[in-house]
């Protein structure tokens, strides 16, 4: 999977975007602002970590393999928000007023709070805090193989969020979601991200596009 998707990859940068800085600085920004904000935020995911063990039995977090940078996967942390039996029947995209959810997991997904621990992908280099929103191995081979071009999106980094995201999330197709993502590789730079981290910022609190 990984070795076909690294393939189908083509990298083709202009001029501007092979010397521009940003994201080469891009890297110290996201190291430096995710250690900060885990140390600020600790306290929040610990609570929730109580919260989520004394709703329901099973482990607090949840480890899921994703396709990262150029097709490569990795083991993404989240705060668990669904009963731990949610997939037994195999693997299912989340829907609206979902049941497999928990009560506790209903707000953390709202807030965005289940997404916190992501932040140690981010220090790890899996990830960024801005970019295309990882899929699961399955999800992305089933999409690489309907969607023209959708492998382009892992020329960057994933990200905690990303363009898509904050232009409709889990309310638009694959196709307007891959044509997002492709803009914002294509624009990729500091006033594009500080629009996404305010668009991220109104999501959190009104918990737009939650499922």
């Amino acid at each position: 999977m990984e070795d076909k998707l690294k393939q189908n990859i083509q990298i083709d940068q202009s001029p501007q975007q092979k010397f521009d800085l940003y994201p080469s600085i891009k890297r110290m920004i996201n190291l430096v602002f995710s250690i900060v904000l885990l140390v600020l935020i600790f306290p929040v995911i610990v609570l929730f970590s109580i919260l989520i063990k004394l709703e329901t039995r099973g482990p607090a977090f949840y480890v899921q393999e994703r396709v990262g940078l150029n097709g490569k996967n990795f083991k993404l942390y989240k705060l668990r928000s669904m009963t731990t039996d949610a997939e037994k029947n195999g693997e299912e995209l989340a829907i609206v007023n979902d049941p497999r959810v928990t009560k506790i997991g209903r707000f953390i997904r709202k807030t965005r709070i289940d997404e916190l621990p992501q932040l140690l992908n981010v220090i790890k280099g899996e990830m960024s805090l801005i970019g295309p929103r990882p899929e699961r191995p399955s999800f992305t081979e089933s999409l690489c193989e309907s969607i023209p071009g959708f492998e382009q999106r892992l020329l960057v980094k994933p990200g905690l969020t990303g363009w898509a995201q904050v232009n409709g999330g889990y309310d638009i197709t694959p196709e307007e979601k891959l044509e997002l993502d492709l803009y914002y590789i294509e624009n990729i730079g500091i006033k594009l991200d500080l629009l996404i981290v305010l668009r991220t910022l109104k999501v959190i609190f009104t918990g737009e596009g939650a499922r």
